[in-house]
């Protein structure tokens, strides 16, 4: 096999993507639009949804078991579609590894950017908060605005129900927001990848004068910058196939998904299934 035919086999490879639940499927849906001839991969690993109260050992023993489950399916690229995973496993991932890997972070520096008033609120798991990449983010782009942290527990099991407009979500997103307006927040960062899935109740609770922050558009255009240094971008002409796998214990998994994808979807149980070890 020629090295021309070899870089052709890995441009036609899928990218893959994963989180801890349903969450990441707001930055594949960005990364659709953005490379829609690419054929991609998600898993929700939404049995051991929120990772965001789990050791930084237990979420590295899941992140490893999805990537091997991953390139086993001839992965090209991995993208790590969660804050928390992000934050415990990136460098282990990078360290194991060779396909390119791309994470999440919390928008703190274009949140300071476009504040008005220097006061950044940041909606996130508590795994996220307590990381060192976050306390990094702070040192590195926070120093002349004033950031406002809120850890929003239980939220990500609403959106892993599929309840996006229950009463008890709407409860909880009042709750977390009103700190950070109390404090006078006018950019608010959402720093979990489920969040975007309730950013109209967000909208609602906050008003139109308080921006709202994600990354996912950001980390699709870092993925195809990543894909073009590494000519690993397709070629194909025509829309690519998306396939979905989750181990949800929920009867309506497949309907959650679809939900949040916006669309019928090809779903797959994910086995086999180990335990979490750490």
């Amino acid at each position: 096999m020629t090295a021309q035919s070899d870089i052709c086999n890995f441009q036609h490879r899928p990218i893959a993507v994963f989180d801890s639940g349903v969450g990441g499927i707001s930055v594949l849906k960005h990364i659709h639009a953005l490379l829609p001839n690419e054929q991609l991969l998600y898993v929700a690993d939404s049995k051991y949804a929120p990772y965001g109260n789990k050791t930084a050992a237990e979420i590295q023993a899941r992140c490893f078991e999805i990537a091997d489950f991953l390139i086993e399916k001839n992965a090209k690229a991995l993208v790590v579609a969660c804050n928390t995973a992000t934050a415990a496993a990136i460098d282990v991932l990078r360290e194991k590894y060779t396909l390119p890997i791309i994470g999440m972070e919390p928008a703190v520096k274009p949140a300071a950017e476009a504040s008005k008033n220097g006061i950044i609120g940041v909606l996130a798991t508590i795994g996220t908060l307590k990381s060192a990449q976050f306390a990094g983010l702070l040192e590195s782009y926070g120093r002349n605005v004033k950031v406002v942290t809120q850890a929003c527990v239980g939220l990500v099991e609403c959106i892993e129900r599929g309840e996006l407009n229950a009463d008890a979500t709407k409860a909880l997103i009042k709750h977390y927001c009103a700190p950070l307006l109390a404090e006078g927040a006018d950019t608010i960062v959402l720093g979990c990848t489920h969040y975007p899935f309730v950013r109209q109740l967000i909208e609602q609770v906050v008003g139109s004068q308080v921006a709202l922050i994600d990354t996912g558009a950001a980390v699709a255009k870092h993925l195809k910058q990543q894909l073009q240094a590494h000519n690993l971008l397709s070629n194909n002409q025509q829309s690519a196939a998306v396939q979905f796998w989750t181990n949800s214990e929920i009867e309506n998994a497949a309907q959650v998904i679809e939900l949040m994808w916006g669309a019928k979807a090809n779903i797959s149980m994910l086995s086999p299934d180990v335990a979490l070890t750490s």
